[in-house]
């Protein structure tokens, strides 16, 4: 497996892109999470011909707001296959469905849904109503001789690490939004994340990085070139 970040900010970090990713991942290259700033970076790094499959954490803007943009483009100057989007209920699908069909019409005509489980090695993990009251939002394992971890937006990590006790152990690294700011209740406050960090990488996202405090000691995806695209 292999990650690389196109972004790493929170919703009003422009200067660093909303947060999403490309995992290289059996055999597929999956995009995980399409913000408004997302379309621009893949075009900008020349990375969108690289992307076959699209996975959600959520649908606020700034995880979904370029995706109409990025179907568009596949299909009428690339004219390439329908990317495939993977979903991890029939509800969200419709939530999804809903959202691009004001865009673009007919959905189905720019991507082919498919069930996540149909996906070997990802395991979706429902947050519903962990980062937004009353949101659908997940957190993602992906499975392999490795293991990669990606949070979504997620104000309680136990959710997450209780399910990765429950499996076997194996390498694991994680990728957790991250807030410094103790009252902001839609993320995980940096100090939270501190009791798993024994045996386990743990990488922060989802954040300014200027704001980060000295006694942190979790490595922010920013400032490792190698995760970045």
């Amino acid at each position: 497996m292999q990650i690389k970040f196109l972004g790493t900010g929170g919703t009003f970090d422009i200067d660093y892109r909303n947060s999403a990713a490309l995992l290289e991942f059996r055999g597929i290259h999956l995009l995980i999470d399409c913000g408004f700033t997302v379309f621009q970076t893949l075009i900008e790094k020349k990375l969108i011909g690289k992307v076959d499959h699209i996975l959600l954490t959520h649908l606020h803007n700034d995880h979904c707001g370029s995706l109409a943009n990025l179907l568009l483009y596949k299909s009428i100057i690339e004219k390439s296959p329908r990317p495939v989007i993977l979903y991890t209920s029939e509800q969200f699908k419709q939530q999804l469905y809903q959202f691009l069909q004001i865009q673009v019409k007919d959905p189905e005509k720019y991507a082919e849904f498919v069930p996540v489980d149909q996906v070997e090695g990802i395991i979706p993990i429902d947050t519903y109503g962990q980062h937004s009251e009353g949101m659908q939002s997940y957190a993602y394992i992906f499975d392999n001789e490795s293991r990669i971890v990606y949070s979504g937006d997620l104000a309680r990590p136990e959710v997450l690490f209780e399910r990765l006790e429950r499996l076997p152990e194996k390498k694991t690294c994680v990728f957790h939004d991250i807030t410094f700011t103790p009252d902001n209740t839609g993320h995980t406050y940096y100090k939270k994340l501190l009791p798993y960090m024994n045996g386990i990488d743990i990488f922060g996202y989802h954040c300014d990085p200027t704001k980060n405090p000295e006694d942190n000691p979790i490595r922010l995806v920013f400032h490792e070139s190698s995760l970045m695209a």
